[in-house]
């Protein structure tokens, strides 16, 4: 027999849902800024370093370094936020299927 919600836990189930949502909104935002820092990086770049043919430029190794850089901090703190909601969600009184 499944077992019905009580009023205070769909409340809580709604709360941790709403806060989910409100996390991973601030990620996406964080994630287009890092987006365009690379494209004003970029930018600077092709202006301050001369392109030339032949082969990858100092301006092309510092622009590809600044991409992984970039991939890296931004799966980082998808991690980081995962993992506090997930947290959140079980102190909250969801279930752990890691238990």
């Amino acid at each position: 027999m499944a077992a019905t919600k009580t009023k205070p836990e769909t409340s809580r189930i709604r709360k941790t849902t709403d806060l989910s949502e409100q996390v991973l909104a601030q990620v996406q935002t964080g994630q287009h800024r890092a987006i365009e820092a690379v494209r004003e990086f970029m930018a600077s770049a092709d202006q301050a370093l001369p392109t030339r043919t032949g082969g990858p430029s100092r301006r092309e190794k510092i622009i590809d370094s600044a991409l992984v850089m970039t991939e890296r901090l931004g799966k980082a703190q998808y991690d980081f936020v995962r993992n506090v909601v997930h947290s959140a969600g079980e102190s909250l009184g969801g279930s752990s299927e890691s238990r």
